[in-house]
């Protein structure tokens, strides 16, 4: 699970920004640099597959994005996050569903996040490229679910993931 914090420069606005699923990875990448050349602040944090597996999704993403906003320098001062809630952090703000595509730091947010986990991923896939991680980037596709079933899960696959816990519980 990979989060990102933004803090970008009202004077130096960033065109382009928008719903990082809705562009390309070139786009994305491209973007990427942008945003990190210009924003006023930014930071990318994870929570770890046993985090969430003992957490649950919703939880581990509320930590990551705890863990991005606290590593902002200078500090932010107003939260804007996506989704219905807030991660529960001290700074106030306000969730906005549908953020990413309404607010260009939010934007800016997703695609740095985006970005980043499709290079863990890339990474991944060079260590055990029989799973196709740079094709599926870990999403639950056909190509992916053959690959559990084939090879069996690996430390990096959360335990919670259903394919995995299927598998698991074969065993």
């Amino acid at each position: 699970m990979v989060a990102a914090a933004v803090i970008l420069d009202p004077a130096a606005p960033i065109d382009g920004l928008t719903d990082s699923k809705k562009l390309t990875a070139k786009r994305r990448e491209a973007l990427d640099v942008r945003i990190r050349e210009r924003a006023l602040a930014f930071a990318v944090a994870e929570a770890s597959p046993d985090e969430i597996d003992g957490l649950n999704i919703y939880h581990a993403t509320h930590l990551a994005m705890r863990r991005a906003i606290d590593a902002l320098s200078p500090a932010a001062e107003y939260l804007l996050v996506d989704g219905n809630r807030l991660p529960g952090h001290h700074v106030p703000g306000q969730a906005v569903v549908k953020g990413d595509a309404r607010h260009p730091a939010i934007a800016a947010a997703s695609i740095l996040a985006k970005v980043a986990r499709d290079a863990d991923m890339l990474a991944l896939d060079a260590r055990h490229p029989d799973y196709g991680f740079a094709r599926h980037k870990g999403y639950p596709t056909p190509e992916h679910l053959a690959a559990l079933t084939r090879l069996g899960a690996l430390p990096e696959h959360r335990r919670s993931f259903a394919p995995v816990k299927r598998q698991l519980n074969l065993l």
